[in-house]
C-alpha cells in the first residue's frame, strides 16, 4: 500500500470513528428524563446531518467522474 492509501486508511477510520462517537452522543438526547423535544426537533436534526453527508459524498463521486455528466436536450 502506497503512502497516500495509508493516509487516507489512517484518517478515515479515525475520522469516522470520531463521527459515530457524535452520533451515539445525539443518540443520548433521546433520554427523556433528561431531554425534552419535539418529532420536528429530532427530523430537523437528521435531516441536517444525512445533507451534509450527502454533500459530503458527492465530493467523491466527482473524483471519480461520475458526477461529470454533460447537458443534453
Amino acid at each position: 500500500m502506497n503512502k497516500k492509501q495509508e493516509n487516507f486508511k489512517r484518517l478515515a477510520e479515525s475520522r469516522t470513528n470520531k463521527v459515530i462517537d457524535m452520533l451515539q452522543l445525539i443518540g443520548n438526547l433521546s433520554n427523556t428524563s433528561n431531554y425534552e423535544y419535539s418529532i420536528e426537533d429530532v427530523n430537523k436534526m437528521f435531516e441536517a446531518i444525512f445533507l451534509e453527508a450527502e454533500r459530503q459524498k458527492a465530493k467523491f463521486k466527482i473524483s471519480t467522474g461520475e458526477r461529470k455528466k454533460r447537458f443534453k436536450l
